[in-house]
């Protein structure tokens, strides 16, 4: 993978997320074929914007950062596609969870 950072500046809270890989089985072993298999939830973020700006002017830092592995809402995302790579842009106050 290239070093989307480079690439892409996500502005004021946005953020810049890959998908991580969806099950390719159930628990009980039964193989996912990709055409039922619902897109993942969860991703890794690969960029940040420099935090959304308050009503003084000072930009308030975002709580997660580059690395970090998230949930996010099914609906939430803007799905793009840089350099043939598919990712998604969404805000902060999208994120759900930070996972541990």
């Amino acid at each position: 993978m290239t070093d989307i950072s480079k690439k892409i500046q996500p502005l004021a809270d946005r953020v810049v997320v890959k998908r991580l890989n969806a099950e390719e089985k159930t628990k009980s072993g039964i193989i996912i074929p990709d055409s039922a298999k619902e897109k993942p939830q969860q991703g890794e973020i690969l960029a940040v914007g420099p935090g959304k700006a308050d009503d003084e002017g000072k930009r308030i830092k975002l709580e997660v950062k580059v690395g970090d592995k998230v949930l996010f809402g099914k609906w939430a995302a803007t799905d793009v596609k840089l350099e043939g790579e598919e990712l998604l842009v969404l805000k902060e106050d999208d994120i759900i969870a930070i996972l541990k």
